[in-house]
């Protein structure tokens, strides 16, 4: 078992990287202040499914596909670039009425945890992060390096939950007051668009 030391360390580590600007937590910051902060809280859901689905990776080695295989990486990283030009589309012609109207409804939260999981996952930059960063925490003589990654995942996961679902109530009370009128929502709406368009246009020019 890691050393409290470590697993502190860790943890610290972890919360700050959460909070460095990146394309999850702006993806949150944009949903919560447009949609409010119900559906930001199940985006941030979906966000640590991915993230689940990456340490697991990671802690059983398949991760190294995505840092050894060029073709790998390429196919994983213009899938999420599609994705994300498709959601940029949909931002850019939704009216502001369906803004409104979106807020309920078991089918529209299904869908937004799977666009987080879809967000995440198919950036492999995030794996290449997790095969760099969470073996430099781990100690063989500590025990099975595989359960240390799957621990320090979980401790990456409830850092992320902790700053993203912070992110996602304060976006969501400020997406309430701008929401108040339809030329407010659209202004929303042609921001989220440019930040998928934006998020779309990196992942796209990303490099291993």
């Amino acid at each position: 078992m890691l050393s409290a030391e470590t697993l502190i360390t860790f943890f610290t580590a972890s919360v700050l990287l959460a909070l460095a600007p990146g394309p999850d937590n702006i993806f949150v910051l944009t949903q919560s202040a447009l949609r409010g902060k119900g559906p930001g809280l199940i985006i941030m859901l979906g966000l640590c499914t991915g993230l689940m689905v990456h340490t697991t990776a990671v802690a059983l080695g398949v991760a190294i596909i995505f840092q050894t295989s060029a073709l790998a990486f390429s196919a994983l990283k213009f899938i999420g670039a599609g994705y994300l030009l498709y959601l940029a589309w949909r931002a850019f012609r939704a009216p502001a009425e369906i803004i409104q109207g979106e807020t309920n409804g078991r089918v529209r939260y299904w869908k937004l945890y799977c666009r987080g999981i879809i967000m995440n996952i198919t950036n492999p930059k995030v794996s290449i992060f997790f095969l760099a960063f969470l073996p430099q925490f781990a100690d063989p003589h500590r025990g099975p390096v595989v359960y240390q990654l799957l621990l320090l995942g979980g401790l990456f996961i409830m850092a992320t939950i902790l700053v993203f679902g912070s992110i996602a109530f304060l976006a969501g009370m400020l997406g309430r007051w701008l929401n108040r009128s339809n030329r407010t929502q659209n202004v929303l709406n042609k921001l989220a668009g440019t930040v998928f368009l934006g998020l779309a246009l990196k992942l796209a020019a990303a490099e291993r």
